[in-house]
């Protein structure tokens, strides 16, 4: 009957120190829990704090006092615009319209002699 009376002491020694980890576990777990809160928390804070200061430095009236005091521009006038009809003429179109290959077609264009080597030659020769 001894035997069994130190054994159920150990059982209750064993599970009780078990218990006791567990709890300490536990604690720490939310330590860390709350500090983690915390620091998110700071991050938020800091988040917020940029974004005035942000709106502050972006605010258009600050921006245009800016503009004016730095940069030395003058406002358009009419007479610094140029007809159409003084335009250059449109350069020529290269690919034909409805081109399955408009790079092929560009290079036969320019050189119809090459051959790319990205497809074989057909017997025909080059097109």
């Amino acid at each position: 009957m001894r035997i069994i009376h130190i054994l159920v002491v150990c059982a209750l020694v064993y599970a009780a120190s078990y218990v006791y980890r567990i709890k300490m576990d536990s604690t720490a777990r939310t330590e860390r829990v709350s500090r983690l809160h915390a620091q998110v928390r700071e991050q938020r804070e800091a988040i917020a704090a940029l974004r005035a200061e942000w709106a502050k430095l972006d605010a258009p009236r600050r921006l245009q006092v800016l503009a004016e005091r730095h940069l030395k521009l003058k406002p358009i006038d009419a007479t610094q615009f140029d007809s159409l009809k003084n335009l250059p003429e449109r350069p020529p179109t290269l690919v034909p319209p409805g081109t399955s290959d408009p790079i092929g077609a560009m290079i036969d264009i320019v050189d119809p002699d090459v051959v790319t080597g990205s497809l074989p030659p057909s017997p025909e020769g080059p097109r």
